[in-house]
């Protein structure tokens, strides 16, 4: 125990924990004390809600966000394999290549069935195509 210099962690806690106490204290001295009508509404970005916040959304939304998590969490791997680059050598260049290259066949394929196509099936067609609506 005594390799170990323990002293920088306690100051450092005993800092911040004092800083978010004083800014904690000081923000309900300064802070206002108005009571209105619309105080305790919920508000998203300054705007009081209108109606419900349970919206359906259509499952495309859901599988774009999904791919964007899917594609960037891949992009957070290339980064980290950037760092090591030399390290890695040739073996470490040729796993990303396999890597990079079922990423873009997964792309390719989800390009392919449609699933990055937000349009619907009556959007998609030509406007001569469509039965004229009366």
């Amino acid at each position: 125990m005594a390799d170990t210099v323990l002293w920088p962690f306690v100051v450092y806690f005993l800092i911040v924990t004092g800083l978010v106490s004083f800014m904690i204290g000081f923000s309900y001295v300064l802070g206002g004390r108005h009571r209105e009508r619309a105080t305790h509404q919920p508000f998203e970005s300054g705007v009081i809600p209108t109606g419900s916040a349970r919206l359906r959304f259509d499952v495309r939304f859901y599988l774009i966000a999904a791919f964007f998590v899917i594609f960037d969490l891949e992009a957070l791997f290339i980064f980290a394999w950037a760092l090591d680059v030399r390290q890695l050598g040739l073996p470490g260049y040729i796993a990303m290549v396999v890597f990079i290259g079922i990423l873009m066949a997964a792309l390719i394929y989800l390009w392919r069935i449609g699933a990055l196509e937000m349009r619907t099936i009556r959007q998609r067609e030509p406007v001569a195509a469509r039965p004229q609506d009366r």
